[in-house]
């Protein structure tokens, strides 16, 4: 592929992720016109959200298979038209029940473009690694600018649906521009660091493994249950107006975006991922906890820009990279296995946090702190595990015939 090719399914691939960003967040942002429309509680509107958790679990793993046996390509197409009935169909939908179905069509949307986008990058060459984890940049652009748009719509009393037709819009036409794209040869490892079996004791091997697929759980738990709750947790526990609690949510998506810059340039320059992930995910953890703890509003926004900064700054893509490096050949079932138990987080969390938001929200919000002490313990353990030869951190460079 020439670097123009590459540029331009690159640009479509991005554009996809952008989509993806409101998809993560659309249902939380929304919840009470969802609840209006449909007559039903918070917590009710809640359930709906794990209806993605059992698309992308139905889906993932048997998208990965397809991946690597047919391409790549279609599962990008059905994930984009998934993402187009869900888009198009909740602001019209009659009932919790419809609802509730479409959200399992937004899962299944997530399972294609990520069976089909992650292997695509590392099938492309060059800073893979880098590359992968600017897909987060692209997500948290879409999570960034969701919240100003449904501020802007509650604010002139407009319909909320309209934050729904965006997206379909950006669809349709990106839709257009990836039926033109050329896509690599699948199941190749072009100038890809991997893991010589000579490196790593297979023992070690499948630790690492199962470390990194418990991470796939915590990563996207962490992320589901902040966005999810930190606008009615302000509002409710806090206090805080509606302006600056939807504000500290798009603060959270401005340090993502920021971070993902950082590690994009760090990973550029052959920096440790291990030492990435344990650091960011100390960092993150320490955030989180101060926003639990304050009532001030200054500092709960500088807390919520720094866990973004190191909680949403591509730490999932970093442990992927790794994970796809120990079985370079199987790209599509690995990043399968990884996001279907990140599949697991997105059916669990809304169910559990929804339960506890019957006591107190504030419960709901400590409850992620839980969860990002285990994915700090799981990380510790897969560079631990990695740690041989710097099997990982400074890898030999091998091209797969």
């Amino acid at each position: 592929m020439t670097n123009k090719m590459k540029l331009h399914l690159s640009l479509s691939l991005y554009i996809n992720y952008i989509i993806h960003g409101f998809g993560l967040i659309i249902l939380a942002q929304n919840m009470a016109s969802l609840g209006h429309l449909w007559n039903a509680p918070i917590a009710t509107v809640s359930y709906v959200v794990s209806g993605i958790g059992i698309g992308r679990l139905l889906a993932y793993f048997t998208f990965g298979y397809l991946s690597d046996r047919f391409g790549r390509k279609l599962l990008i197409y059905i994930g984009m038209g998934t993402y187009l009935i869900f888009f198009t169909g909740i602001p019209f939908a009659p009932n919790i029940q419809v609802a509730y179905v479409l959200s399992i069509l937004a899962g299944v949307a997530n399972s294609g473009l990520d069976s089909g986008t992650y292997p695509t990058f590392m099938e492309m060459g060059g800073k893979e690694s880098a590359s992968n984890v600017f897909i987060k940049a692209a997500m948290s652009l879409g999570e960034f600018v969701l919240p100003l748009l449904v501020t802007m719509l509650e604010a002139k009393s407009m319909w909320f649906g309209w934050s729904f037709m965006l997206p379909v819009a950006l669809l349709v036409i990106n839709l257009i521009l990836v039926t033109r794209v050329q896509f690599p040869q699948r199941n190749q490892a072009h100038q890809t660091g991997v893991v010589r079996e000579g490196n790593i004791s297979s023992a070690k091997k499948w630790i690492a493994s199962g470390a990194l697929s418990i991470y796939g759980y915590s990563s996207m738990a962490v992320m589901i249950l902040f966005t999810q709750w930190i606008t009615m947790y302000s509002t409710k526990e806090l206090g805080y107006s509606s302006l600056v609690a939807h504000g500290l949510l798009s603060l959270y998506s401005l340090g993502s975006i920021s971070g993902v810059v950082i590690v994009f340039a760090l990973l550029r320059r052959q920096v440790s991922e291990s030492l990435l992930l344990i650091v960011n995910n100390l960092i993150s953890l320490l955030a989180l906890i101060v926003i639990c703890m304050t009532t001030v509003q200054m500092v709960s926004a500088v807390a919520a820009f720094i866990f973004g900064f190191t909680a949403a700054s591509g730490m999932m893509q970093v442990a992927l990279n790794m994970f796809l490096r120990l079985f370079p050949t199987h790209k599509g079932i690995v990043t399968g296995t990884y996001f279907m138990f990140g599949s697991i987080a997105t059916f669990t969390v809304p169910i559990v946090t929804g339960w506890l938001s019957k006591t107190s929200i504030a419960l709901a919000m400590q409850f992620d702190i839980l969860i990002a002490i285990l994915g700090t313990i799981v990380v510790i353990v897969a560079a631990v595990m990695l740690r041989e030869k710097h099997a990982l951190s400074t890898m030999e460079r091998v091209v797969l015939e």
